[in-house]
């Protein structure tokens, strides 16, 4: 096997990575196995201290701190009508991954972190997981580890540094700070990180909700664009098709999401969640009994290991799986996928590249000709990943989503050219180092793909 930077590598040889696979499964069983977690239901009387603010019409904390939710109503040009609850959060967090030349391979400093609304607890995840509130020690606990690498980072350490868009069906305007750097200090491993390979990670990305959301939106920034060289000889059909910049459909994109921008763009308005029609408050719930992707829960949490290990907090309850995908297809060696211009109620600029399929839950009846395409073919079970991924459990509680990448013949697809484009690999990938283009789905589906070898 090759890592990252075309060095050849085994996950199973010790002289090649750190630590073995199999010895990093067991550390993830030990850290799921010892360590205390318990998450319970409760009411919003019981969820100090947030609460109802009767003033705003929002659920927030007593400090002011952190995030709160509020109602938000998004009226269409074409009358269309959106209200729903939305997680205020301006504030930018930390999203970091350290990593190192150890045994002359790159390996990356992960953490196995829980989180409350995670459906399986521990998750691999970067390094560094921390919104401003949390390092900046608003909740009055410890410091996250190695914080002061990121605080302290400089230029010619800087692999990553992307400023990129969160969940906008759930957040408004949320982003965080996705970073990778470089260091040659010897760095020892606590007991929550594990130094491990691109590779091991590959191999992890094949279990269900193991891959952290955050660690996969980190790695999609990676800009494999100006690394060229680093990585030739990297086997992944991936990487080959990195040098395929093509400007026309940068133009193409642009002239799209610039189009919907200018004549497209909502008027936005934050209400009271009382005042959001459909929507029933309850002493336990914010639900929404027509259906919808979501719900509001409260919960009281304990869970060893963490900055603070006892807390209460709101959490967006997820109704049911949604399917992401991306339809593939080879031209003259290289990968193109069909990715649409999404727009989202909180989307910080209204409307960004999504994947092929951004199915939310119960969400079956508005699929297009590209839809039923797509649900047909999974079917058949050809060249298909296939995986089950968690979202963000800090905010999202029990959410998970199916992952899919399928490869067709680009000329049987017929699309709309105003809501879809064809797109090499290299043009997503510069698009990607730009802030906001490339929405969550999207990235996270380009580092599956960027993982995967298709033959």
């Amino acid at each position: 096997m090759e890592d990252s930077f075309g060095k050849v590598t085994s996950i199973n040889k010790r002289e090649y990575a750190l630590h073995t696979f199999r010895e990093l499964c067991d550390w993830l069983e030990e850290r799921k196995k010892n360590q205390k977690v318990s998450i319970k239901r409760i009411s919003l009387d019981e969820c100090s201290p947030w609460y109802y603010d009767n003033e705003t019409g929002q659920i927030r904390n007593t400090n002011g701190t952190f995030f709160q939710i509020a109602g938000i109503r998004a009226e269409y040009p074409d009358k269309t009508v959106i209200e729903q609850p939305i997680i205020l959060q301006k504030e930018i967090g930390f999203l970091g991954i350290i990593c190192k030349k150890i045994n002359g391979n790159w390996h990356f400093l992960m953490q196995a972190k829980i989180e409350p609304g995670n459906i399986n607890y521990v998750q691999i995840s970067p390094t560094i997981q921390a919104t401003k509130s949390n390092f900046t020690r608003k909740h009055g606990g410890k410091e996250p580890p190695y914080l002061r690498y990121f605080i302290e980072m400089k230029g010619e350490d800087i692999l990553v540094d992307q400023i990129q868009s969160e969940q906008s069906s759930r957040f408004m305007g949320k982003r965080n700070r996705n970073v990778i750097i470089k260091t040659n200090d010897e760095l020892a491993e606590i007991s929550s990180h594990r130094w491990m390979t691109l590779q091991q990670l590959k191999e992890f990305m094949k279990f269900d909700n193991l891959i952290n959301m955050d660690t996969r939106t980190v790695f999609s920034c990676m800009p494999y664009i100006f690394l060229s060289e680093e990585l030739e000889g990297y086997s992944s059909s991936y990487i080959n098709s990195v040098k395929t910049i093509k400007k026309e459909t940068i133009v193409d994109i642009f002239l799209n999401i610039n189009n919907y921008k200018m004549f497209n763009t909502p008027s936005l308005s934050i209400v009271p969640i009382s005042k959001l029609k459909e929507w029933i408050i309850s002493d336990n719930e914010i639900v929404n009994p027509n259906g919808y992707p979501f719900k509001i829960i409260y919960c009281g949490l304990e869970i060893e290991g963490r900055e603070v290990t006892k807390w209460n907090q709101p959490l967006f309850a997820a109704e049911g799986d949604a399917t992401f995908g991306l339809i593939c297809a080879r031209v003259d060696d290289n990968i193109e996928v069909l990715v649409q211009m999404k727009p989202e109620v909180g989307c910080f600029d209204t409307i960004e590249l999504g994947p092929t399929i951004q199915e939310e839950y119960g969400s079956k009846t508005q699929r297009d000709k590209v839809g039923f395409l797509f649900f047909e073919k999974i079917t058949e079970k050809t060249k298909v990943i296939d995986v089950v991924l968690s979202e963000e459990g800090g905010r999202f509680y029990h959410e998970q989503n199916r992952n899919v990448i399928l490869f067709l013949d680009k000329s049987t697809i017929d699309y709309d050219t105003t809501k879809y484009v064809w797109a090499s690999i290299g043009t997503l990938n510069a698009l990607t180092q730009i802030n906001n283009c490339l929405n969550i789905q999207l990235r996270n589906l380009l580092m599956l793909l960027s993982l995967y070898n298709e033959k």
